[in-house]
């Protein structure tokens, strides 16, 4: 037997008529980059070590959408969502917890 006869069959995403691509993973996707700039430029208020957990948190928030990107794209838009108040809380509650000052 050719070793590709057997291959995986990925369906795509369609929303609309007639299999159209859907726009909600990208949607997802671009929300989360976008935020990524929140949790870089929080060097104005965090600490070095802050900032470190931050871009980590936000490193599995990014891989998170990349392993969603084809079975579940619909959470990607969630994700993506969640991650400004995500970001707002680290801040906040780092400026409650640990005194970070701007």
């Amino acid at each position: 037997m050719p070793p590709f006869r057997r291959r995986r069959k990925i369906k795509p995403v369609a929303d609309g008529p007639r299999g159209a691509i859907s726009f909600t993973p990208w949607l997802g996707m671009i929300l989360t980059v976008s935020s990524f700039f929140l949790y870089a430029a929080s060097g104005l208020i965090a600490p070095w070590w802050g900032i470190v957990v931050m871009v980590a948190i936000w490193l599995v928030l990014f891989v998170l959408c990349c392993v969603w990107w084809t079975p579940y794209p619909k959470r990607l838009v969630w994700i993506g969502v969640l991650s400004y108040p995500l970001w707002f809380c680290l801040i906040v509650g780092g400026a409650l917890v640990f005194g970070w000052k701007a």
